[in-house]
């Protein structure tokens, strides 16, 4: 029955079970700019895949700099036009958070995703 409930289709045509490329398919998001934190894995990191392969500019924003930099590296080996930075953020630190906001800011880009 849960299966039944998890794999049925919404209004939307999509269902729990459909994926963030199944739902992106056929958008083109060329010239959008995005930061997704917690970037470096899970969740943060299929959604920076999904979004660097429509063509958004993602900045990663992650607390370990070398787990961001292998996942930067995965997404351009298999989206070679991929835009994808890696910037380092921790929101624990008012300090770290600053620092990220000024490093972004002197990019000269709009903000148009946060996730």
């Amino acid at each position: 029955m849960m299966m039944r409930l998890f794999n049925r289709k919404g209004p939307s045509g999509f269902s729990a079970s459909s994926t963030a490329e199944e739902v992106t398919q056929g958008i083109d998001a060329t010239g959008l700019t995005a930061i997704v934190t917690g970037a470096s894995s899970g969740i943060g990191a299929e959604t920076t895949r999904v979004l660097a392969l429509r063509g958004v500019h993602v900045f990663m924003a992650v607390r370990n700099m070398a787990a961001g930099t292998d996942v930067k590296d995965a997404i351009v080996k298999e989206i070679p036009t991929a835009k994808v930075d890696v910037l380092e953020l921790d929101l624990s630190s008012l300090a770290s958070v600053r620092k990220f906001a000024s490093d972004f800011t002197t990019k000269g880009l709009p903000l148009n995703i946060l996730m």
